[in-house]
């Protein structure tokens, strides 16, 4: 059984961990005996567990959901971005307005209100940057409203459907094609079974699954089905051995949560960029103020012509066109259905040159159709466009009818509810990959 060290706060994808990931893997319950594996679970294949003992699985083990990774919360976001990097020399900026002002206003009766002036478009640039980086990052917030999803488990000798959160390591679960498989499971019995494992492994062929051990790696062997992926085909009854965290999903999601990223290119571009007008705008401040003190210039006048120089030296404009050039990008790629989670993502697509990619679901739609027919003594091309405007045969033939009837009736493949408004190529079914086709 995993122990609670394994759980994902401390993960870091490194040698360690790929080498703990790899031993859990290896755990023994697809080599058992069925009856090893219930009395190991303290379960029943045909009563599954009782309420009492769920409730207490539930306490020991937590919800049969993936931990999120930690979030940084939204009003330590927008202070980083406030009086981070290049807004600290805006701030500085800020406040020398704010100096030169006072020594005019103290000096002279008609003092000038420029600096004032400036001192407040600036602060009101930042903080209309922050607000703007903010809001670029929350394009994905939406997908995170996920439809609660069921499950259906034997308790006690009755079963019930219950939500998957629920779900406790022992359950015997009740999995049709169409259901999404709610944790890690053993198979006890399955009818034409097969599951999509193209989430987790990246095969795009359905997987059968039977409840006979045939392979010593977990991930290879037929008698296990794992938490996320998707039932296609057939029926089949598990007992659940690993939930939430602990699932081979689980694992790997916190593998990859631990990962640390560096600073982008553009970032490092603008912080050498900051160190390089700082240095400039100092050093010429300096320059000019001992000049003028040189000429006899008053201390306060010399002060002021400082302070201008530094200023002036400032491009405030910077911070905000490299914000609202990103956040223009990310807008039009989310309209391409390219969706971009943070503004570092778009500053990083510059500097790449190789991306690699699975091609299944990405260049292709992991979607078959069927591309001919044969009726009246011809091989005819179907019709493959979204909207059906390339009808190229005669659905009033009677050759047509037959073959339609024959390829309704003899097909278990069902289109999924709520989708009448949408185009047959669009809509999601349920069913073997070759009958959805039909």
């Amino acid at each position: 059984m995993p122990t609670k060290k394994n759980k994902r706060k401390n993960k870091k994808p490194n040698r360690e961990n790929l080498e703990d990931l790899k031993h859990e893997l290896n755990i023994d319950f697809h080599k058992i005996s069925l009856e090893e594996l219930y009395r190991r679970l303290s379960t029943n294949p045909t009563r599954g567990l009782s309420h009492l003992k769920a409730r207490e699985n539930l306490e020991r083990d937590g919800p049969n959901a993936l931990t999120p990774p930690k979030q940084t919360p939204e009003w330590l976001k927008f202070c980083k971005h406030l009086f981070g990097g290049f807004a600290i020399l805006l701030w500085i900026g800020s406040a020398l307005c704010i100096v030169a002002y006072s020594i005019q206003t103290g000096t002279s009766e008609d003092a000038s209100l420029d600096n004032l002036y400036l001192e407040s478009f600036w602060q009101l640039l930042l903080s209309l940057l922050g607000f703007f980086h903010i809001s670029s990052s929350k394009i994905m917030e939406s997908f995170k409203n996920m439809v609660p999803q069921y499950a259906n488990v034997i308790r006690d000798g009755e079963t019930v459907t219950i939500d998957a959160s629920e779900i406790v390591v022992g359950d015997i679960v009740l999995v049709s094609f169409g259901d999404r498989i709610p944790a890690d499971i053993r198979i006890i019995e399955a009818s034409n079974f097969k599951v999509d494992n193209s989430s987790l492994t990246g095969e795009s062929e359905p997987q059968t699954r039977t409840p006979q051990f045939t392979h010593e790696n977990p991930l290879e062997t037929k008698n296990l089905a794992f938490f996320s992926t998707n039932a296609v085909e057939g029926t089949a009854r598990g007992c659940v051995i690993s939930c939430g965290d602990h699932t081979v999903m689980g694992r790997i999601a916190g593998l990859a949560s631990g990962l640390e990223t560096g600073e982008t290119p553009i970032a490092k571009e603008i912080q050498h960029f900051i160190r390089i007008i700082t240095v400039v705008a100092i050093t010429l401040g300096v320059s000019f103020f001992a000049i003028a003190f040189a000429l006899h210039y008053h201390w306060l006048d010399a002060v002021i012509f400082l302070i201008g120089i530094i200023v002036a030296n400032v491009p405030e404009g910077l911070l905000a066109t490299v914000t609202v050039c990103l956040t223009l990008t990310a807008k039009r790629m989310a309209m391409k259905n390219c969706l971009v989670k943070n503004l570092e993502a778009v500053e990083t697509l510059g500097s790449t040159s190789t991306i690699c990619s699975d091609k299944t679901g990405t260049l292709t739609q992991n979607r078959m159709t069927v591309a001919h027919m044969w009726f009246d003594d011809k091989i005819i091309e179907t019709d493959t466009s979204e909207d059906q405007s390339g009808v190229k045969y005669d659905k009033s033939s009677q050759a047509f009818k037959v073959l339609a009837r024959c390829a309704t009736l003899c097909n278990r493949a069902e289109f999924k509810g709520g989708q009448e408004h949408l185009p047959i190529m669009k809509k999601e079914i349920n069913g073997d990959a070759s009958e959805a086709a039909i």
